[in-house]
């Protein structure tokens, strides 16, 4: 007896239904956005993680994209904006609007973690919602914006997201680590040292807490997915603490 041949029907309705939901996805990713793609494959891509096995294509020819525009737009306002500023602040400045860890923070300010496609495998560990990963989706949606809109459609883009950063006080330009470090030496102190007290979590989601000690001051501590944001958090208590800015 043969093999009973699946209800093509059926087969039609599910395929039916995963358009709808993939369309769902992208117009929700587009009002978040404020913009809508003409060619969808531009935006399908940039969500679209390299662990996707079924994919076209994935985000990094666009993020290689999006990161170039990304800093030739606040490049060019940050020299329009600041018109007084010395070539070292406006590189200061610009080092820190474009960087992994500012994009990332855009991307979930959007809350685009839900609508990233990764692998099944890649899936149940949470790799969508991860700062690298997140950054990386915004260069490429940057990248993305480019190809379909025009620079003056990507500029819109990452004016909006960037605004409050884009006003930021001089002074407040250096992340958290350097201006410690830059204290403590001004202070004639020794150099800061972190330490690892506990390591929490999944293997693939972890969450580190990092101390802070600055010579003989009581030390501080800090939590972050990664060490580096777990150091950050801990020189922003320090900061806080001592009331340096």
């Amino acid at each position: 007896m043969g093999m009973a041949v699946a209800n093509p029907l059926v087969a039609v309705f599910q395929l039916g239904s995963l358009v709808r939901v993939h369309m769902a996805n992208e117009q929700d990713v587009e009002r978040k956005l404020g913009y809508s793609f003409a060619d969808a494959s531009l935006l399908e891509a940039a969500l679209t993680h390299g662990s996707k096995k079924d994919k076209g294509a994935d985000y990094q020819r666009l993020e290689f994209l999006g990161d170039r525009v990304l800093s030739l737009v606040i490049a060019d306002e940050l020299f329009h904006r600041f018109p007084k500023e010395k070539e070292g602040t406006l590189a200061a400045r610009l080092s820190l609007l474009v960087r992994a860890e500012t994009c990332a923070a855009v991307g979930m300010g959007l809350q685009l973690e839900d609508h990233v496609k990764v692998g099944a495998v890649e899936k149940r560990k949470g790799v969508g919602g991860m700062a690298s990963v997140m950054g990386d989706v915004v260069e490429a949606l940057i990248g993305a914006l480019y190809l379909d809109a025009g620079l003056v459609g990507a500029k819109k883009f990452i004016l909006q997201n960037w605004e409050k950063l884009l006003s930021e006080e001089s002074s407040n330009l250096k992340d958290p680590k350097t201006f410690v470090q830059e204290w403590a030496l001004g202070q004639a102190l020794p150099l800061p040292i972190y330490e690892v007290q506990m390591r929490e979590g999944l293997e693939h989601a972890p969450t580190f807490t990092m101390s802070l000690q600055v010579g003989a001051k009581v030390p501080v501590e800090g939590r972050g997915t990664s060490k580096q944001l777990a150091e950050m958090d801990a020189a922003k208590a320090f900061i806080a603490r001592e009331g340096l800015r």
